[in-house]
């Protein structure tokens, strides 16, 4: 395959890019500052434009030479990463399988959404939580092979992302045992029960505040948590009754012997897988990728 460019030179020109001048990049290089010039100038040359423009006793980038940090970014962020995937590949045996988990996204559905890859022989399963857009930038320089999150890939002038619906699932409201017999007629005895309630933060909470407007509760509001299992623990702990995805009453159930008291119509939680690459490739990445609809 014939490329457009010298690889070289493009590395030569991203050293120049983060080293701030041409000066300091040959240093880091040890090579003579003619030389790392030429190779930059060659790439201009291969690319039909100017990357770099004179200011004052140093260099700048153009509008062009943006563009191609930009570009070349990714590709020497990963190129860095190399060495150690390649060692760690050849004294391993399995499959490696690195998640980016979205704070928003509650831990039980997590599991849920890992289950159809977790009897894989030999898995290792690696679980990174974190911001959305940290996890974004991690997934296009592949130190992810999969973010799972509770909305899709937001809209990123130099981030292409994927994203894939995995599933959806109905919210609900559930009570431990402390407060199940409190709460006979639903909904409106919510409003003479403590809830709990995840933050802003969360895809759900906007739906759930409708929620209880349209039904006229005055909730009594006994906590608010950024954190899904950290809700979920008060909430086994017996803080108030609480908000979940039905689909995992059943482990509600089994964990904290909390039982659905109804649903919130109209209040859905929603799964997306999100990848790098419209086609995957990893195996285990194409078996989540199957919707599994509630």
């Amino acid at each position: 395959m014939d490329l457009p460019f010298n690889y070289k030179h493009l590395y030569y020109f991203w050293v120049v890019a983060k080293e701030g001048g041409i000066s300091h990049a040959a240093h880091r290089l040890g090579l003579a500052v003619q030389t790392v010039s030429a190779q930059v100038r060659a790439l201009e040359v291969s690319l039909g434009c100017e990357l770099l423009k004179p200011a004052g006793r140093g260099v700048e980038l153009t509008p062009a030479g943006w563009a191609a940090l930009e570009a070349a970014e990714p590709i020497f962020e990963l190129g860095a990463t190399l060495p150690q995937r390649v060692r760690e590949a050849a004294t391993r045996t399995g499959i490696r399988l690195s998640v980016g988990i979205a704070d928003g996204l509650p831990k039980l559905e997590v599991q849920r959404l890992l289950s159809p890859i977790l009897d894989t022989p030999q898995l290792r399963l690696v679980c990174h939580e974190g911001e959305l857009p940290d996890l974004m930038a991690d997934l296009v320089v592949h130190r992810l092979d999969i973010v799972l999150s509770d909305r899709p890939a937001p809209a990123h002038p130099h981030l292409k992302v994927h994203s894939h619906a995995l599933g959806e699932s109905p919210v609900g409201w559930f009570a431990t045992p402390h407060w199940q017999d409190q709460v006979r007629d639903f909904p409106a005895d919510l409003g003479r029960v403590p809830v709990l309630l995840p933050t802003t933060h969360s895809n759900i909470r906007a739906g759930l505040d409708h929620w209880l407007s349209q039904h006229e509760v005055q909730a009594t509001v006994a906590g608010e948590f950024e954190d899904s299992a950290l809700l979920e623990a008060f909430a086994g702990a017996g803080l108030g009754v609480f908000p979940a995805a039905t689909a995992v009453a059943e482990a509600l159930q089994e964990r904290h012997g909390a039982r659905l008291l109804g649903v919130c119509e109209g209040v859905v939680e929603s799964f997306y897988g999100l990848t790098a690459e419209r086609r995957v490739g990893h195996v285990l990445v194409q078996r989540l990728l199957q919707p599994s609809w509630q």
